[in-house]
């Protein structure tokens, strides 16, 4: 059996992207709020109250993390794009996700979101030219991150989270 805190298995940064592998990373992006929206259409409230492993996040909280984080990354690309290496501020996704917000609202709200969010993302980086690619910002506990890195990062966690909602529903025989 896989790791279950990895799914999908560890972020690895394959370097240097190309043309080709960006669009595909861009269209897998935009795919995601559909695809997390499928994993989780059909569950009870219970189901959604589940931690997706023992001391994990449950799958409600899961959908909000991914609304959170990449609504984040969105504007650490921007801000990257309009500043010269700017520090963006960190933030404790494990003390967001117990906020009461990520604990009991419904998901529809961070989907609709996370669809939202998606779609001026995708919008935006299919602006970019290929020199913005190499733009960067820095962050205080990743150290410098481009644009291309960053791409790749939150493609990865969109799957990496979805996965972990898929793969609870196949353990526990959710339908």
């Amino acid at each position: 059996m896989t790791d279950p805190r990895y799914p999908v298995g560890e972020f690895k940064a394959p370097g240097n992207v190309t043309e080709d592998q960006r669009r595909r990373l861009i269209g897998s992006l935009a795919g995601a709020p559909g695809r997390l929206r499928s994993a989780v259409e059909g569950l009870s409230p219970q189901q959604l109250d589940t931690p997706y492993r023992p001391e994990g996040w449950t799958v409600r909280q899961v959908v909000h993390h991914l609304a959170d984080s990449h609504m984040n990354s969105y504007i650490r690309m921007k801000l990257a794009l309009t500043e010269e290496q700017p520090t963006v501020k960190p933030y404790d996704e494990k003390r967001w996700a117990e906020l009461e917000d990520a604990r009991t609202a419904p998901p529809d709200v961070s989907l609709a979101l996370l669809e939202s969010v998606h779609h001026r993302w995708v919008l935006f980086l299919h602006s970019l030219g290929r020199e913005d690619w190499s733009r960067t910002f820095h962050h205080p506990e990743s150290g410098v991150v481009s644009l291309d890195l960053a791409l790749q990062q939150y493609e990865w966690h969109g799957r990496h989270h979805t996965a972990h909602i898929t793969s609870l529903r196949q353990r526990m025989g959710w339908r």
